[in-house]
């Protein structure tokens, strides 16, 4: 789980998951928290060796943050998609994204 407070996140959930009675998690599930790369910079040093993507095994090469750097360019469309119909804000917004794929 890519999480900008993972290393936080991580440290009770197992716990909040027990305290819940309609959450249960498998006795083999493993879970493995960590923080994204532009948010990790801004950490403890600490977390950087338990919680950077570049040391989790088959994590490759990815920052964990790429639906943040869309908020920015949806911001600029936000303002008319709102005033939309549903499916018009969906096909506006699904072009968009599909867009920012060869910027």
């Amino acid at each position: 789980v890519i999480y900008d407070v993972g290393c936080q996140w991580s440290l009770h959930f197992a716990e909040c998951v027990n305290n819940y009675y309609n959450l249960t998690l498998l006795d083999n599930t493993k879970i493995v928290a960590v923080v994204g790369k532009f948010h990790l910079s801004a950490h403890k040093l600490a977390c950087f060796p338990r919680y950077s993507l570049n040391f989790i095994a088959g994590a490759g090469q990815v920052d964990g943050e790429i639906l943040e750097t869309l908020w920015a360019s949806f911001n600029k469309i936000s303002p008319t998609a709102c005033s939309m119909s549903q499916a018009h804000r969906q096909e506006i917004l699904d072009d968009h994204t599909q867009n920012s794929n060869w910027k």
